[in-house]
C-alpha cells in the first residue's frame, strides 16, 4: 500500500518541477458562482439548425468526466465540455432480444447508438436493426436525404458500433467486414443481403468517413458487382479518396468524398502511464503515449467541420456530423487511467474545436454525451479497494486514486447501467434538460434538421 508520506513527497516534486500544476483555485473564472440566468434564456429556442454535430466520448460517465477534469485542470477547474449551456442526463438502458419488453439494464455501444440513431430500443449488439431484425432508418441516412452533407469521425474502427449504427444495419457488430458476416446471414451478400458494415457505408455515402479500421475494408468482397476486390476498391469506385495518414488529411479539399483510414485497427491511444493494479501504484503522472501516430481526434474534428461547411456553403441545408472519442470507453475497459484520460482529454479538445465553429455559426446545433456509464471511480486514499487501482498526481498537486471493479482483476471491465450526462447549445438544446432516454435525442435532432 502506498504511504501517506509518500504521496505527500510525489506531489511536491510534481509542483516543484514545473509539471503543468493549477493551483486549487486557479480555475474559479471558469466556475464563477455568477448568474447564468442570460445565458440559458438564449439557448431556450426551438426553430431548425443549419448544421448538427453530435460529439459521443464512449464509456464517458460522470466518473470518467470528473477524472479528466481533476487530473488536467484541477478540482476547480472546467473543461469545455463543462460550458454547453443546456445540461441534463439521459438514461442509457438496452432490451432483451428474447422478450423486448425486458429492459437490459446495461447497454453496449451497438444498442445505445441504435438509440439516438433510430429512436429505436434494440438488444445488445444489434446495429439500427430492431429486435426482430428490421433495418429503420438512421439520422444520419434521413439528414442525407434532406440534402445535408454528412460526416462520421471516430478513433476506433469505422465499423465499430458508434459510427456503424448512423451508416449501416446488421443483426451483430461483428460483422465489419466481408469475412466477418457469420452472425449476419441475412445481411451477408452471399446470401443477397446488403453486405458487411464497411460495404453498407460505402452504400449509405456519407460524405466523410474518417478513423482506423483499415483491415476489414481491405477484405475481399464475396459477392455482387464488387466480387473479388477490396471494399476500400467499392470505395474508390463511389468517388472516394482514400488517405491513410496527416498528410493526405491535410491535402483533402472540399468537392470530395474522403475515407481517411490511419490504422488496421483503432487509433493509437494519446497518453501512457501505469496500469491499475490489484494493492495500488505509487503516485504518478502520465506521459504522452511514444508510439502515437496521428491524426488526433481534434484534428479530424476541424478537418470535418472546415470540409462539410465548405462544401454546404452554398446550399440551403448544412451539414450532419458525428464525432466519437472512442477510446475513452476502451481504455477503461483495460483499466489503464492514463489512457482513459488522455482520450478524453483530446475529446475535450474536439468539443473546443466544434465550439468554436458553433459560436461563428449560432444556427448549429452541438450535442456532447456518452453512449454508457463505465467502471473508473475516484476513491480515498487509504481505501483498500478489492479490485485494481492506481494514484495519479492532479493539476492540483494532490493525489487522485482511481478504481477499477466491474471484473475480477485480470478481465475486461465492465459497463455500467447508470444514466450519463447530456449537455447542448443552439436551436433545440433545451431538449436536453432534465432526465430523458437516449431514444429521445433522435427526435431532437430531427426536429433540429427538420428530418422528422
Amino acid at each position: 500500500m502506498v504511504s501517506a508520506s509518500h504521496v505527500r513527497r510525489t506531489a511536491a516534486i510534481v509542483c516543484a518541477g514545473g509539471a503543468a500544476v493549477a493551483l486549487l483555485g486557479s480555475g474559479l473564472a471558469g466556475a464563477s458562482g455568477g448568474d447564468r440566468t442570460q445565458d440559458v434564456r438564449r439557448e431556450v429556442r426551438g426553430g431548425k439548425a443549419r448544421n448538427v454535430i453530435l460529439l459521443i466520448g464512449d464509456g464517458m460517465g460522470d466518473s470518467e468526466i470528473t477524472i479528466a477534469r481533476n487530473y488536467t485542470k484541477g478540482a476547480a477547474g472546467r473543461l469545455a465540455l463543462d460550458t454547453l449551456p443546456m445540461t441534463g442526463a439521459y438514461t442509457t438502458y438496452a432490451v432483451s432480444k428474447a422478450d423486448p419488453r425486458l429492459p437490459d439494464y446495461v447497454t453496449d455501444s451497438a444498442a445505445s447508438g441504435t438509440g439516438w440513431a433510430t429512436g429505436h430500443k434494440t438488444y445488445n449488439g444489434a446495429i439500427s436493426v430492431t429486435p426482430d431484425g428490421k433495418p429503420v432508418p438512421t439520422i444520419l441516412e434521413l439528414a442525407k436525404r434532406a440534402g445535408f452533407r454528412t460526416g462520421d469521425v471516430t478513433t476506433a474502427e469505422l465499423g465499430d458500433a458508434t459510427p456503424a449504427v448512423l451508416t449501416a444495419h446488421v443483426a451483430d457488430r461483428g460483422c465489419q467486414g466481408p469475412a466477418d458476416m457469420a452472425k449476419c446471414p441475412v445481411q451477408d451478400k452471399v446470401n443477397g443481403g446488403p453486405g458487411s458494415i464497411s460495404e453498407q457505408q460505402v452504400q449509405t455515402g456519407a460524405d466523410l468517413y474518417l478513423g482506423g479500421g483499415r483491415a476489414r475494408w481491405t477484405q475481399t468482397i464475396k459477392a455482387g458487382p464488387f466480387a473479388g476486390k477490396t471494399v476500400i476498391d467499392q470505395a474508390k469506385a463511389a468517388g472516394y479518396t482514400v488517405v491513410t495518414d496527416e498528410a493526405g488529411l491535410g491535402a483533402a479539399r472540399p468537392g470530395q468524398r474522403l475515407l481517411g483510414l490511419f490504422a488496421d485497427v483503432n487509433m493509437p491511444q494519446e497518453w501512457t502511464g501505469p496500469a491499475a493494479k490489484v494493492g495500488g501504484t505509487d503516485p504518478a503522472r502520465c506521459a504522452p503515449d511514444p508510439s502515437f501516430r496521428g491524426p488526433h481526434l481534434s484534428d479530424m474534428a476541424a478537418k470535418a467541420i472546415g470540409l462539410l461547411d465548405a462544401q454546404s456553403r452554398t446550399g440551403r441545408k448544412g451539414f450532419f456530423l458525428q464525432i466519437e472519442g472512442a477510446s475513452i470507453d476502451k481504455r477503461d475497459h483495460a483499466a489503464d487511467p492514463c489512457g482513459q484520460i488522455g482520450e478524453t482529454a483530446q475529446f475535450d479538445q474536439a468539443v473546443r474545436v466544434s465550439l468554436d465553429y458553433a459560436r461563428r455559426h449560432p444556427d448549429t446545433l452541438v450535442v456532447v454525451t456518452a453512449d454508457h456509464g463505465h467502471t473508473s471511480q475516484i476513491i480515498p486514499i487509504e481505501a483498500r479497494s478489492p479490485g485494481q487501482t492506481a494514484t495519479l498526481i492532479t493539476s492540483d498537486g494532490a493525489p487522485m486514486k482511481i478504481n477499477y471493479a466491474t471484473n475480477t482483476p485480470g478481465q475486461s471491465q465492465e459497463h455500467t447501467g447508470t444514466q450519463v450526462r447530456i449537455a447542448a447549445r443552439g436551436p433545440q438544446a433545451a431538449n436536453v434538460t432534465g432526465v430523458t432516454d437516449q431514444t429521445d435525442l433522435f427526435r431532437t435532432l430531427g426536429r433540429a434538421l427538420g428530418t422528422h
